[in-house]
């Protein structure tokens, strides 16, 4: 086992004798990433390598976890610690400058891969010619508890989607839960580290990657274990508002197309939006409605709260 102190990363010692082709980076916050590191251990260790950054957690009880772990896997390991969070698009960007792979596969930390082969088709893709890939993600695993009804039925409905299905608008399924991206292409075109707090960064960046390289799908799902409560989803749309105006500004012509935007523009013809938003958030939390009325809430609540920016 390799130790670097000082804020150096943790690698373990499989680290220094494999030479990658796949590197799998993993941001985490608050929220340990064993439950998907043990499911990556069914690959045997050559030819990739797992890059993690914990995001400014500054929780001693899983750094500790994540390193013993680390520290017994055949597969080559890296932590990475931040002091301070950075956010989504800086902390990705920073794995992929740590990677040594031709391909980087970003994951999510609350995934779980849908079947044993998962890394094999990723592996796969890293020996082709592919720039960028979506793998899609579904909810097989997800637990079938009331509260994360709300949003599982909300992402049943819009995010888990066939290859096909997500074909016809390719850089609008471009989520960084699931993703296979060529050194080269991250190299010219990186996450903007502009967008901060939740939401549209992978999106906006799927906007420009398509344009220029193309972006693929297939179907080798992974599990969106970390479903969110309605409270907690309606705090995310919250944060997002910022982002979603700085991706209006940078594609116009695209975002324009999306139902969340058409809605926004609809709802802002309305005087008195600003005093009906909290009867909608309170609909959309409240237990005693069924879930498809409070899903449906929830998601007027967001397209009124992107009402103020379009």
């Amino acid at each position: 086992m390799i130790v670097e102190r000082l804020g150096q990363p943790f690698r373990n010692t499989a680290f220094t004798t494999v030479t990658p082709r796949l590197s799998v980076l993993i941001p985490f916050y608050r929220e340990s990433p064993l439950p998907l590191l043990r499911a990556l251990q069914s690959r045997t260790p050559e030819a990739l390598e797992i890059i993690l950054i914990d995001d400014g957690s500054s929780m001693a009880e899983i750094t500790a976890e994540v390193s013993a772990f680390i520290s017994q896997s055949p597969l080559a390991c890296e932590l990475i610690t931040l002091p301070q969070n950075e956010g989504r698009a800086r902390g990705r960007n920073r794995l992929t400058t740590a990677a040594r792979g031709d391909y980087f596969l970003f994951l999510d930390s609350d995934m779980l891969p849908d079947d044993p082969g998962f890394l094999d088709r990723w592996l796969a893709e890293a020996d082709g010619q592919s720039t960028v890939i979506f793998g899609g993600f579904s909810l097989l695993q997800a637990p079938d508890t009331k509260a994360f009804a709300i949003h599982k039925a909300m992402a049943g409905q819009s995010d888990c989607l066939s290859a096909a299905e997500r074909a016809e608008h390719p850089e609008k399924y471009v989520f960084t839960s699931n993703l296979l991206v060529r050194r080269d292409v991250f190299a010219a075109e990186g996450f903007d580290p502009a967008f901060t707090g939740w939401g549209w960064e992978d999106t906006e960046w799927g906007m420009r990657v398509a344009a220029l390289y193309g972006v693929g799908h297939i179907d080798n799902t992974a599990t969106h274990m970390g479903l969110d409560t309605p409270e907690a989803l309606a705090r995310k749309y919250e944060q997002s508002v910022g982002n979603f105006a700085r991706v209006i500004k940078k594609h116009p012509h695209v975002v324009s197309q999306y139902p969340s935007y058409k809605a926004a523009k609809i709802l802002k013809k309305i005087p008195a939006l600003g005093a009906l938003r909290p009867l909608i958030k309170m609909a959309g939390l409240t237990p005693l409605l069924p879930v498809r009325p409070r899903a449906f809430a929830l998601r007027l609540y967001r397209a009124a709260l992107y009402a103020q920016v379009v």
